[in-house]
């Protein structure tokens, strides 16, 4: 059946075949050409072309997203402070002993923290045009801090020995640091105050 060999013959035995191959394709489409002779790009080429960038292409938006990030880290840090989370706290806040001592500062009735309003009503005084008002009122600022200096001493022996009992061993020295949140107003402290007056650590 010569007529139907023919039929299946090429038309042109030497022309080359005019479908491109996939990764042909691939490359006209990237602005290069792997036609016969060309190497074809290797499966790490072709997956680092089709990678985009996870940052966005507006730098603005990119920049206001960052610091959405970090205003939310910061809020994070703040509250997690104000509530004593151990991770959130200064080195100096850090650990049982100085939550033991938090704790029993905040329970008690310390002078020293109506040290603010008492130096507020002093400086009210003054403005009175009668010198002995105040004089009386110098006075009776300076016996406050008197009072306030013994009454912190005094929380610095107790709340030694009873870091003491509590931790034998291990005690840390927390004079300083119990003066010093003694004398802050309660709404001003941070961490804020865990427990109620009158409420003693065990």
């Amino acid at each position: 059946m010569q007529g139907t060999d023919v039929a299946k013959q090429p038309v042109n035995p030497g022309a080359e075949s005019s479908i491109e191959t996939v990764d042909e394709t691939k490359a006209r489409l990237a602005g290069t050409s792997t036609g016969k002779g060309q190497p074809t790009p290797s499966r790490r080429v072709q997956e680092a072309a089709n990678k985009r960038p996870l940052v966005p292409d507006d730098r603005k938006l990119a920049a206001k997203q960052q610091r959405a990030k970090s205003a939310e880290a910061r809020e994070k840090a703040r509250l997690g402070m104000a509530a004593g989370e151990d991770k959130y706290l200064p080195v100096r806040e850090r650990g049982p002993q100085k939550k033991f001592a938090r704790d029993y500062i905040d329970a008690r009735f310390n002078v020293g923290e109506f040290m603010i309003p008492v130096m507020f009503a002093v400086i009210l005084l003054t403005f009175f045009p009668d010198p002995s008002v105040q004089t009386y009122g110098i006075l009776a600022l300076w016996a406050f801090f008197l009072v306030a200096i013994v009454d912190c001493v005094v929380l610095g022996f107790i709340l030694t020995k009873k870091v003491e009992a509590k931790f034998p061993g291990k005690a840390e020295k927390v004079r300083w640091y119990a003066a010093m949140r003694a004398l802050q107003l309660r709404v001003m402290r941070l961490p804020k105050p865990q427990v109620k007056r009158g409420q003693y650590p065990a």
